[in-house]
């Protein structure tokens, strides 16, 4: 089950990523906001683009606890990023472009509810029930599908600022490029299994911690 988890995180919950492109002829005051905000920013990515890869490199035949624990934290992690993500647009002031004030304001109001959103999510998974892994795997089928809901959330906060000069100067930027995640050993695929990045869809990546649970999928 932690297949659809990983699929969605990576498919496109990772702030910034998705960046690409630059121009010479961008003002200097654009390309002030974006290193502004991406300096500030990059400790978040980072941590958000580490929060995905933990799902995604939790091996597939992992118990429930241990995968519990591991969406627990990735939920954990991704909401206090979206949070300091939000205060890091607030810190950087109403981007030097059209409608920069209204940019700035809606990015910081729905960063802060997808961060909601993700506290909900590890409340879900925290709620679980390890002992029997049917219920566990049903249940986080049920948190699978709500986070299919959060990713449009999570693309729709950034979508504004990824557009047009003002996401053209940000992909200029350093601390708004990807990052390389880490997970800790624990966490790490068995030997043999290939490795990923949540830049990428993932070959393989964690599945349903019991057979008898496939048929939710």
């Amino acid at each position: 089950m932690n297949k659809k988890l990983a699929a969605a995180l990576s498919g496109g919950a990772v702030l910034m990523l998705v960046l690409s492109g630059c121009s010479d002829d961008k003002s200097d005051k654009v390309n002030d906001w974006a290193k502004t905000f991406c300096d500030q920013a990059q400790p978040q990515i980072q941590k958000r683009a580490n929060a995905n890869q933990l799902i995604i490199s939790t091996a597939a035949d992992s118990k429930p606890a241990t995968i519990k624990a591991a969406d627990s934290k990735a939920f954990q992690d991704i909401a206090a990023a979206d949070r300091a993500l939000a205060k890091a647009v607030e810190s950087a002031g109403a981007p030097p472009v059209d409608n920069g004030e209204k940019i700035q304001q809606d990015a910081i109001k729905e960063l802060n509810a997808t961060a909601v959103a993700y506290d909900g999510l590890k409340k879900q998974v925290d709620a679980l029930d390890t002992t029997n892994q049917q219920k566990f795997a049903d249940g986080l089928k049920v948190v699978s599908d709500s986070l299919a809901k959060i990713q449009t959330m999570d693309q729709d906060a950034v979508a504004k600022l990824q557009a047009g000069e003002l996401g053209q100067a940000m992909a200029k930027q350093p601390g708004c490029q990807t990052p390389k995640a880490s997970v800790p050993p624990s966490a790490s695929p068995k030997a043999g299994a290939p490795a990923t990045t949540p830049a990428t869809k993932p070959a393989t990546p964690a599945t349903k911690p019991t057979a008898s649970a496939k048929s939710g999928e």
